[in-house]
């Protein structure tokens, strides 16, 4: 999932950057509300961090803009501003949830990954698929009851193909979603992660199929 933080502190949005990317997320990270709209024309998010309070144009402002051209893309508002005016404010200008600081990156870790499950079409944290189990809070796959031992890049690769079992997965929907402004992620590195999972899956009674010229769909034996 490729997530955009907008915020202004740079002790706070560089710790949201490293946090979420620890788990597994590609991010990218603005501090100035005018560049927001710039950065949505060029690259799709799966969700959107945003601070009310920035520089130039405002995150409501940033927000009501969004709406209006019809772009729907998630928005979780991460803000100081904690009264109930400001919190409706946030909500009928169209944002999915918010969270006023100081917050728990745990709490905030939680509320990323019901938008994962939304995304996803996943009610539940646990996504099943055959014999594999991936455990979206405790970034944990489990193969017949046995864990398999994944990179954090591989985990992601993999949560993608599970979410969408027996559907193609395309190499640029994948770097879309697992690459940020400043990682070397491209699709000669998608190749490398799908060949050490086939590795890691070899006798799970799962396997990732090259779908030629589209690209990779994982199959799955009943559990």
């Amino acid at each position: 999932m490729r997530v955009l933080v907008i915020e202004d502190d740079m002790t706070l949005g560089h710790a949201l950057q490293e946090f979420l990317a620890d788990q597994g997320y590609a991010v990218d990270w603005l501090t100035d509300g005018d560049k927001v709209l710039g950065a949505l024309a060029g690259q799709t998010y799966d969700l959107l961090l945003l601070d009310l309070n920035l520089p130039g144009r405002s995150g409501l402002d940033v927000l009501r803009q969004l709406r209006q051209d019809g772009n729907q893309v998630p928005v979780l508002i991460v803000t100081a501003r904690d009264g109930l005016d400001d919190r409706v404010a946030g909500l009928d200008a169209g944002a999915d949830d918010y969270v006023t600081k100081p917050f728990d990156l745990p709490e905030l870790a939680a509320r990323v990954r019901v938008f994962g499950r939304r995304r996803s079409g996943q009610a539940q944290p646990l996504i099943e698929a055959g014999t594999l189990s991936f455990d979206t809070v405790g970034r944990e796959v489990r193969a017949n009851g046995q864990r398999l031992s994944l990179s954090v890049r591989e985990l992601s690769v993999l949560e993608m193909l599970m979410a969408r079992a027996g559907r193609v997965v395309t190499k640029r929907q994948i770097v879309n979603s697992l690459s940020a402004w400043d990682a070397d992620f491209s699709e000669n590195a998608v190749e490398v992660y799908v060949y050490r999972l086939r590795k890691r899956l070899e006798g799970t009674g799962a396997s990732i199929q090259t779908v030629r010229g589209f690209g990779y769909m994982l199959e799955t034996q009943a559990a």
